[in-house]
């Protein structure tokens, strides 16, 4: 699009101008002109330039995700004709977010020609999500009549969802149950904590094991389960604990653990999914391999977690 700046319009700031003519706010202008996806009489400007009558703007639109390419589908655990349940990788994002567009969870589905189905179109089939470093088990609508069931069996609670943690420290009790309502944290909005007005939020844990690194490092490895689906749930939880999870970069690094364990992210795992189909209602049982990093974090303190796994699971 190419525009000449007339008398009436001379002596404004640029971004004034980008954003009267293509009807948007001026942040969106201001972050286009800083794209440089603006240039005045073919030079790139700053946002605070003054136009001048017979200035001559380009302005061309740079599409985010033409250059990037999909990531790879991950591993599809279960498959019919309304959901599928895959083993989310840790450090892909699910849908398109800020800094986040065409190297998503839903455009590796979708170029590996996955029919996502139901809910907003940039986050289509999409009815419950894994924080970016948070690998294992999700369930993703491919019909209208699947994300309708899946998003009503969600609010039912129906789907038991349980993960795998390590945390610092050794816990009082063998299991228990952390119950806070969790909200926007008042001293940093990017962060989530125990708030006396957030939603009601609950979350049983189980201690499988325990282990001390080769620094003398106390840890546990927890298998907790979700009753509601708060966003950072089990991390808030475990920290408002006192045992928060190891690596996680938002709620407690926990930095000799980190480094004595190798973990360059939150040691989260989603490891099942069961109960009632959504839309058949027959039992569906679904796990996902715990994830290298975990694993590896376990047996270099000589915890054999597949082992224990099963036995906390037929036990609780």
């Amino acid at each position: 699009m190419q525009v000449r700046v007339d008398p009436q319009h001379a002596g404004s700031r640029i971004d004034v101008v980008i954003s009267a003519s293509l009807d948007i706010s001026r942040a969106q202008a201001a972050r286009r002109i800083a794209a440089g996806e603006v240039t005045v009489n073919n030079k790139p400007v700053a946002k605070s330039y003054v136009v001048a009558a017979g200035d001559v703007l380009d302005i061309v639109h740079v599409d985010p995700a033409a250059s990037v390419v999909a990531p790879p589908c991950p591993p599809i655990l279960y498959r019919d004709e309304h959901l599928i349940v895959i083993d989310k990788p840790a450090g892909l994002v699910v849908h398109t977010g800020a800094g986040h567009v065409g190297d998503t969870l839903v455009d590796a589905l979708q170029a590996a020609g996955v029919p996502l189905a139901g809910g907003d179109p940039e986050r289509r089939g999409i009815a419950h999500r894994l924080d970016r470093d948070t690998s294992g088990v999700m369930v993703i609508a491919v019909s209208t009549t699947g994300f309708d069931a899946l998003v009503d069996a969600f609010a039912n609670r129906r789907l038991q969802r349980r993960y795998i943690a390590l945390v610092a420290g050794t816990l009082p009790a063998a299991q228990g149950r952390v119950e806070g309502p969790i909200g926007r944290d008042p001293r940093d909005r990017k962060r989530f904590a125990v708030v006396s007005a957030g939603k009601p939020a609950a979350t049983s844990y189980k201690v499988i094991a325990t282990a001390t690194t080769y620094s003398g490092q106390p840890l546990s490895v927890l298998m907790c389960q979700l009753h509601t689906g708060r966003t950072h749930q089990i991390r808030v939880h475990l920290r408002e604990l006192g045992h928060p999870v190891i690596a996680d970069p938002v709620y407690g690094r926990v930095g000799p653990l980190t480094s004595d364990l190798g973990l360059v992210r939150q040691a989260l795992h989603a490891y099942a999914l069961s109960g009632p189909h959504p839309v058949s209602r027959l039992p569906l049982h679904v796990r996902a391999p715990v994830s290298w990093d975990i694993a590896q974090a376990c047996a270099l303190v000589n915890i054999d977690l597949p082992g224990l796994l099963h036995e906390a699971e037929s036990t609780w």
